[in-house]
């Protein structure tokens, strides 16, 4: 499984980035994918989730301001970022959704300054 992120960069507060995932390894198009970040000294949590139908759901502190699609004919997962505030500095994984393990591909770095 290989799980490619890329798009990060640095960001004025109230700014937008758009990061995406190419993925391959897995059936993307059956597969719920998720976009998850980690924050320094945090855990890694999960900000947005997109279904086989495109259907989304959002963590509460990105709702209204990121909107997660996807391509299943690239096999890759975007995630939208407007509004940006620098609490959403952090590294950007994608995987499916939810995941526990331990397979995590290259995260892209979202750095947002006040």
């Amino acid at each position: 499984v290989q799980l490619q992120a890329s798009g990060g960069g640095l960001v004025q507060a109230g700014g937008s980035l758009r990061v995406s995932c190419a993925t391959s390894g897995i059936i993307f198009s059956i597969v719920v994918m998720g976009w998850y970040r980690q924050a320094p000294g945090k855990q890694r949590e999960l900000v947005a989730r997109i279904f086989t139908n495109g259907d989304a759901n959002y963590a509460d502190s990105v709702k209204g301001r990121f909107t997660i699609s996807r391509d299943n004919a690239k096999n890759t997962v975007y995630l939208q970022m407007n509004s940006l505030k620098p609490d959403d500095t952090a590294v950007y994984y994608c995987n499916v959704a939810p995941y526990t393990g331990n397979v995590w591909g290259q995260g892209t770095l979202v750095t947002v300054s006040s």
